[in-house]
């Protein structure tokens, strides 16, 4: 009796430390600690995130990413509540149906020396009725609905929702949240635009 409660407790320890573990294959690498996954996510939700880790991996290098058509989309974005970095978005799949292995946009801490650090994604969609009191068209994804609809970040951005996914840089703020209290970004920064 006193051996089954002994695996019960293990079990019930196991089963709670996965409901909040981080993405499973993430951070080999040893560059962040990482975010714990939101124990709302469903197994989909957690299978989903830690093949997009795996998927976005390539364009850890950014000639990578240039070469498939990433292109500079900011400079350096930061905050009071923390910082984004360099955005670089893949225009084909700005205005194309939200997927989850196919992000639109990817987030690189630009480094000494004109390196880029890759530290997560970004999904995008423009608001159909481009009015900022209603949402009914909404995505969601890994459980969580986008923010917005919010303003565009520049005069040509339309109002829009977005979702970010920190899956190379620890965000203690939380895996989805736009901003990253752990990310500054250095000053002047140029994005990468060759090849």
């Amino acid at each position: 009796m006193n051996r089954k409660f002994r695996l019960g407790l293990a079990g019930a320890a196991l089963v709670a430390s996965s409901l909040a573990a981080p993405i499973a294959s993430a951070h080999e690498d040893g560059e962040t600690t990482p975010t714990p996954v939101p124990v709302h996510m469903t197994a989909t939700d957690r299978a989903e995130l830690t093949a997009l880790y795996d998927i976005v991996k390539p364009y850890k290098d950014i000639q990578k990413a240039l070469a498939d058509g990433y292109v500079p989309a900011s400079e350096c974005t930061e905050s009071p509540a923390g910082g984004m970095g360099v955005h670089y978005i893949l225009p084909a799949r700005a205005g194309a149906p939200i997927q989850w292995d196919k992000p639109a946009l990817l987030l690189y801490m630009p480094l000494p020396h004109g390196k880029f650090r890759l530290m997560g994604a970004e999904y995008f969609k423009a608001d159909a009725d481009q009015d900022l009191t209603t949402d009914g068209d909404r995505p969601s994804l890994f459980g969580r609905p986008f923010d917005g609809p919010m303003l565009g970040h520049s005069a040509d951005m339309p109002i829009h929702y977005d979702l970010h996914v920190w899956l190379y840089q620890h965000n203690p703020a939380g895996l989805l949240e736009p901003w990253n209290p752990t990310v500054h970004c250095p000053v002047p920064t140029t994005p990468a635009t060759e090849n």
